[in-house]
């Protein structure tokens, strides 16, 4: 029987979405959104204010947005999970999934969307906060996620 795979993504604008979107069809895996509990609005999202909610989560390393709604994991073996490129990192949101899961012996993959930077501070970031999952290298998907996933989950 084929290892199960999931598809965890946070989307804040829906660039994130799609590219889930696009790697769950092409692994068939499942599909699940990392929801706010409180949602951001376009004021909280606004990167060039410095005291905009969005800034002052990724000013404090210690933040972790509430999620909205949970998932049990237990039964996946490989996990995407994405994100936005926020400050050179994942948002903390990301960090709140992390850390309310055991990945333990898990295969987790990482992909970003970004306007210009890379998801290597953010891999090793998270690799921080689950040592004892396997990560396979992440990477940056604005486009062609399809073929890189395929190519991801046999690693």
């Amino acid at each position: 029987m084929a290892e199960k795979i999931l598809v965890a993504y946070f989307s804040a604008s829906g660039v994130t979405k799609r590219a889930a979107e696009e790697i769950a069809a092409a692994v068939g895996g499942d599909l699940y959104e990392i929801v706010p509990a409180r949602p951001y609005t376009d004021a909280d999202l606004d990167w060039t204010d410095k005291k905009s909610r969005s800034t002052l989560e990724m000013k404090d390393p210690k933040c972790r947005p509430e999620i909205a709604g949970e998932i049990d994991i237990t039964e996946y073996g490989k996990i995407f999970i994405g994100f936005p490129v926020w400050w050179y990192v994942q948002p903390r949101i990301i960090d709140s999934f992390l850390e309310s899961h055991d990945f333990t012996g898990k295969t987790i993959i990482p992909f970003a969307t970004s306007g210009g930077s890379g998801i290597s501070g953010a891999e090793k970031s998270m690799k921080q906060l689950c040592p004892a999952a396997k990560w396979v290298k992440g990477k940056l998907v604005n486009g062609g996620a399809a073929a890189w996933a395929k190519s991801a989950v046999k690693e």
